[in-house]
């Protein structure tokens, strides 16, 4: 069968082509540029907890050492501090690092890999499709053609694939602007991230409201403050004056020696594709979706769409047509972040309105602090991880299922769990390679050996159980899971979100929910073809 075609050698997309071929699934990933990322420390990215797990899975390197777990955050509104968090093994901090450091760890990971082939000064042309397959054309000094089984599109917000499809990219334009500097200093917050609102020092008008400051490794900071609305240009003399201002003012004296690394100006769009995929084309990251004012992450959505798609493309690559598997790809992606805009385009006139209802609700500026903070820490509606609550992978009326602490549909929580090869590993050690999972709820099974109790009890009932469904799926066990009973049995995707919980070993709900969570039987080849070519001459608006 012929490889995936990406568009687009940036994170997404180099994500994407990771993480098919750890599911033994080959890509060609169509690179418009030479191969090769500029520096850019002003030009960073905030990962939430699970996606820079995710990102440490895929390429096999400590990418904590190359960015910046914050050992805290504080708001602070003038010369108050509103609230302040200490980070821990309970409550992890986000990751901070710079965006030509992530992706050059992805291209070295990939640059081993037998799966992938990386086409460097390639930009597209055209696409094709029909029945078997797509054909991409590219232009340049390269060009040539491309065969494919699929297309993803990760070739960013003027994407490429996205105009050749005609599909809408409704939205918001300039939604926020930020001035940007990358600079070694020492700061009073030597590791943690804050956000300053309304500092005392300045007083001139809406420029002053905010000002984020972001640590990275070896001393170096990235500070962002929020401009006026409107295209006024950042001369080079204005932001230094803001970086001494800035300095000074949380020094309490002098501006402090500095080293001015990188500058920049950064404009957030909110914007939703109005489709996600037509036919054997689909779109990922800021080709689907542009978004990111109030502090909320914009490529940490863009893995997401990554991880969604990866074992949706791979089931169909390995055992033939899942379209309604496919389709689920848009329907739960999209939800989410168009929750995660309504979210954020609700909150804007709150936050951005001036004083007017901070002088009529009290507590208001503190309940604003906490929003904002929710933004940048991935947390509340802003920012915690989306659930599929309403896919339709969701299986319906399973006699068996019970409740646990994470409602189905969400992301599972990460326990250690024992392998069927006898060892501990970390429950998201064995996402992302295209199995199910099942895990066995089972107090005391940790002080054992793995031999004494795999043939007792309900085990070999559940194993049978495991061996019959209709598609590959690991067992495995832990002895505990928030809210879960003894003897709950887990059913997990291949990207981390739970299915269902049900009580014991019941085949039949297992078969039924495992079958669902493919979107169904699988459909005769022909069939699926010929809807998958409806598809993609049905019009993409």
């Amino acid at each position: 069968m012929d490889p995936v075609i990406i568009v687009g050698a940036g994170p997404v997309g180099l994500t994407l082509a990771l993480a098919l071929a750890r599911q033994e699934v080959p890509s060609v990933v169509l690179d418009e540029g030479p191969g090769r990322d500029e520096p850019r420390l002003a030009r960073t990215v905030v990962l939430r907890e699970d996606t820079a797990a995710l990102m440490e899975r895929l390429t096999g390197l400590p990418l904590a050492d190359a960015g910046f777990h914050w050992a805290g955050w504080r708001s602070m509104r003038r010369k108050q501090v509103m609230r302040e968090i200490s980070f821990d093994d309970t409550d992890p901090a986000p990751l901070h690092i710079a965006q030509h450091v992530l992706t050059t760890a992805l291209r070295q990971a990939l640059a081993g890999e037998r799966l992938v082939k990386i086409a460097v000064d390639s930009r597209l042309d055209a696409v094709e499709q029909e029945r078997s397959g797509v054909t991409a054309h590219t232009r340049g000094p390269k060009g040539t053609w491309w065969r494919g089984s699929y297309l993803v599109g990760c070739d960013g917000p003027r994407s490429t694939v996205r105009k050749l499809q005609d599909i809408r990219f409704p939205g918001r334009t300039a939604v926020e602007r930020h001035a940007v500097a990358a600079l070694r200093t020492e700061l009073p917050w030597p590791d943690e991230a804050l956000l300053h609102r309304m500092p005392p020092w300045r007083q001139s008008g809406p420029s002053a409201g905010e000002i984020t400051g972001r640590p990275l490794p070896d001393g170096v900071w990235r500070l962002d403050w929020l401009l006026p609305p409107g295209k006024d240009l950042v001369t080079p003399e204005l932001l230094v004056a803001r970086v001494r201002e800035t300095l000074a003012g949380w020094t309490g004296g002098p501006t402090p020696a500095y080293e001015l690394l990188d500058t920049g100006v950064h404009t957030v769009h909110h914007r939703l594709a109005r489709r996600w995929r037509a036919g054997r084309v689909f779109l990922a990251g800021d080709a689907a979706h542009l978004l990111g004012a109030l502090g909320t992450h914009g490529l940490d959505e863009g893995l997401r769409d990554a991880d969604n798609l990866a074992w949706k493309l791979a089931t169909a690559w390995h055992h033939g047509p899942h379209e309604a598997l496919l389709d689920s790809y848009q329907t739960e992606r999209r939800a989410v972040v168009a929750a995660r805009l309504r979210a954020a385009d609700q909150a804007l006139p709150l936050l951005r309105g001036g004083a007017g209802l901070r002088a009529v609700v009290p507590g208001s500026a503190r309940g604003h602090d906490a929003l904002l903070m929710d933004g940048h820490l991935g947390r509340g509606t802003l920012g915690a991880p989306g659930a599929y609550a309403d896919s339709p992978l969701t299986p319906r009326h399973l006699e068996g299922e019970v409740p646990v602490d994470t409602p189905p549909g969400a992301p599972v929580v990460d326990v250690r769990v024992t392998a069927e090869d006898g060892s501990f590993v970390q429950l998201r050690d064995r996402l992302g390679r295209g199995a199910l999972l099942v895990v066995l709820i089972a107090p005391g099974t940790g002080v054992w050996e793995r031999r004494h109790w795999v043939s007792a009890g309900i085990m070999p009932r559940l194993a049978a159980a495991v061996t019959a469904l209709p598609h590959p799926a690991e067992l495995l066990v832990a002895e505990r899971y928030p809210g879960a009973a003894a003897h709950t049995v887990l059913l997990v995707r291949p990207d981390g979100h739970l299915v269902t919980a049900l009580s014991g070993v019941r085949p039949a709900d297992l078969y039924a929910a495992a079958e669902a969570t493919l979107g169904g039987p699988a459909k005769a080849e022909s069939e699926a073809g010929a809807e998958t070519g409806a598809e993609a001459t049905a019009g993409s608006r």
